[in-house]
């Protein structure tokens, strides 16, 4: 596996580094380099060069730094002496870009591969508010919005992953996920945020590049699971909660499996494990949803180890028992 070095000006690699992992999970083979005020280039030198002998292959490097000619870059460009033909350098950190390097490294053999992909990310994730700002992407919308390609193939849309998010879409999903199941539209079904203008809004503005938002009611849902113009969407799913998804299911929706990613506690719900809760309503619904076939895919992020539901089921139950 490629190793990353995350070289930076004082605490700036840490926090990224803790962000990323919050967003896409612990990554082996990833150090925080930072250099501090009262330190000099040795330091930082030293620090990388330490990062590099922990690494499982220390031949396959990818030095991701914050400026270009500054200190870190630099005494990265020293250490890639004699490695230009596997080792990388990477400017202008930003967390996009190194979330798309811990994606592509699980696909992509060595470092300067991995380092040719993540650029667009690290560019894409670079935008303003309002978007009248920025002039190019009026036109980039504008080419986008000439081109909108309607299915004439008879089939309704495709359904890459269904997943009950209390947050719904966030960075986890509009990153990790969004780069697990390639999406080309992620669908907030709710008919309580569909009434909602401003989350309505916020939820549209936080779809990844590439990729389309919409928030719609479960009847429209339902509605338009049925409509062949909708044959090319490859449609991530999100719910607040297992309720909506079994409401879409009985009304026709096809669905065999849903990802349990995230349920916020609350009055009246018991902590089945670090990123769900559960009262008496979701299990009733879980145990519904089990009786209708559906599989379940208990992950907050992509590279988790599956959960088993029979048995947050049964943790859940003994917990209410208690209160």
């Amino acid at each position: 596996m490629v190793g990353i070095v995350i070289a930076t000006h004082g605490e700036f690699a840490n926090g990224i580094f803790q962000s990323a992992s919050m967003i896409f999970g612990d990554q082996p083979n990833v150090k925080a380099c930072t250099l501090m005020p009262s330190e000099g280039p040795n330091d930082i030198k030293a620090k990388m060069e330490e990062a590099i002998k922990s690494f499982e292959d220390p031949n396959n490097i990818l030095f991701l730094v914050d400026l270009w000619g500054g200190t870190p870059f630099n005494q990265a460009n020293a250490l890639i002496s004699g490695h230009e033909d596997k080792w990388a350098i990477v400017t202008g950190l930003n967390l996009p870009m190194l979330i798309e390097a811990y994606s592509s490294r699980t696909f992509m053999d060595t470092a300067q591969e991995v380092a040719s992909n993540i650029l667009e990310a690290g560019r894409d994730g670079v935008k303003v508010y309002p978007e009248k700002l920025d002039k190019k992407q009026d036109k980039k919308e504008e080419k986008k919005s000439n081109n909108v390609e309607i299915a004439t193939n008879g089939e309704t849309m495709k359904y890459v992953l269904a997943r009950v998010d209390s947050r719904l879409l966030h960075g986890q999903v509009a990153t990790a996920w969004t780069k697990a199941t390639s999406p080309n539209r992620i669908i907030v079904v709710s008919d309580e945020v569909s009434k909602d203008t401003l989350r309505k809004k916020l939820i549209e503005q936080a779809a990844p590049p590439g990729v389309k938002a919409n928030v719609v009611p479960i009847s429209k849902m339902i509605e338009v699971s049925k409509d062949t113009r909708f044959g090319n969407t490859r449609a991530l799913l999100l719910f607040e909660n297992p309720l909506d998804v079994l409401r879409v299911i009985e009304g026709g929706v096809d669905l065999k499996e849903i990802n349990v990613g995230s349920m916020a506690h609350s009055v009246g719900k018991v902590v089945v494990n670090k990123a769900l809760s559960f009262d008496e309503k979701d299990i009733e619904t879980y145990e519904k949803l089990k009786s209708l076939g559906i599989n379940f895919d208990i992950r907050k992020v992509p590279n988790d180890s599956k959960g088993n539901m029979d048995e947050l089921i049964k943790k859940a139950k003994t917990e209410l028992s208690k209160s």
